[in-house]
């Protein structure tokens, strides 16, 4: 008699990319690969205290104009993906647009980042990084008002080139 449960089929789980054979990281080659339009939207929020986000709406926060800091930031940290993220390829952006949306019901703010390029891999890392030094930017602008921010919700929307298409978000 066997006692063991039953097996059940596994679903394939899809290569590691970033290992080799040996289990060794290692950045990928894409040198092989063709050059296409590749998109990534991503998105993250912070939340805040309504205070808060009043004086970021109102333009009173000491530091200044905290979205329009907040917005040269998070392109900047697109641009500067491959410094921070070891196996990441350094691409040459084409495009790179933020948007900062108040919601005042939540009251938090919303980073959408779209980034560009015509190259041989995505641009998921970058829209992320831009979204995440966005959101960074926002708090250190207005810390002194709020330390107790909270930053949260960071993901990919969609995606769309290369080899595997596009992807969306359920």
């Amino acid at each position: 008699m066997n006692d063991s449960p039953p097996s059940r089929a596994v679903p394939a789980t899809p290569a590691l990319t970033h290992f080799d054979a040996q289990g060794q990281a290692h950045m990928v080659d894409v040198g092989n690969k063709p050059e296409t339009r590749r998109v990534a939207r991503a998105a993250g929020t912070i939340r805040m205290q309504p205070a808060t986000l009043a004086a970021i709406a109102g333009g009173s926060a000491k530091k200044g104009d905290v979205l329009g800091v907040a917005r040269i930031a998070a392109i900047q940290a697109a641009k500067r993906t491959s410094e921070l993220i070891p196996l990441c390829h350094p691409l040459p952006l084409t495009h790179v647009q933020v948007e900062f949306a108040l919601d005042t019901a939540a009251s938090a703010v919303h980073c959408t980042v779209q980034a560009e390029t015509l190259g041989r891999t995505g641009v998921e890392m970058e829209a992320l990084t831009a979204v995440q030094v966005g959101l960074l930017t926002i708090y250190d602008m207005v810390k002194a008002i709020d330390r107790g921010m909270v930053m949260g919700d960071i993901r990919v929307l969609e995606k769309h080139g290369g080899k595997s298409g596009s992807w969306a978000a359920p």
